[in-house]
């Protein structure tokens, strides 16, 4: 019976030093430049006489292509680009705005201001029209409020989900164009 401790941790990243199996390698140097096929022998003696690590930077390759170099110093740049990468980007949220079919002029304003905020900012914008009651025999009057919406952001945004029914609630979806 095999025991749990037995086998290899599994490692994240690219294969280093005595891990690297292939017989022979394409080998760059650690100024960058191309020394050629060689054994993975002679390609670990060169990587110590540098003082460095022997780095499969590209195992799919025939040969695997390895790289000389600070094996701590590409983890940590490995690690920063990451991050750079992760801090540019813009998390999309959905911001919900809810009316009703009869809504007044001076609300339907305020809500479109707070929905072209949300547009500018980058945000899709989830417009719920609830009807109430006897409302739902008049859905025509919550059809037309959204194609008014739909008309006023038509430079800023486009539709992603036309008007449609859920239970008692009409549902559209504006994103930022």
């Amino acid at each position: 019976m095999a025991k749990l401790y037995d086998a290899d941790p599994v490692r994240e990243g690219p294969r280093i030093n005595r891990e690297i199996t292939a017989r022979t390698v394409r080998l760059v140097g650690a100024n960058g430049e191309m020394i050629g096929v060689v054994s993975l022998r002679d390609a670990f003696d060169a990587a110590v006489e540098a003082e460095l690590d022997l780095v499969e930077v590209a195992p799919q390759a025939e040969p695997p292509v390895c790289k000389i170099l600070d094996y701590g110093r590409f983890r940590f740049e490995e690690q920063k680009k990451a991050n750079e990468a992760r801090k540019k980007q813009k998390i999309i949220e959905i911001k919900e705005l809810k009316l009703r079919p009869n809504i007044d002029d001076h609300d339907y304003d305020v809500k479109m201001r707070a929905a072209r905020r949300f547009l500018e900012e980058g945000d899709k914008v989830k417009m719920t029209m609830r009807f109430r009651g006897r409302e739902m025999a008049h859905q025509d009057l919550g059809m037309n409020v959204l194609i008014r919406v739909r008309d006023q952001f038509e430079d800023i945004a486009k539709v992603e989900q036309m008007p449609r029914m859920e239970g008692r609630m009409m549902v559209m979806v504006i994103a930022p164009r």
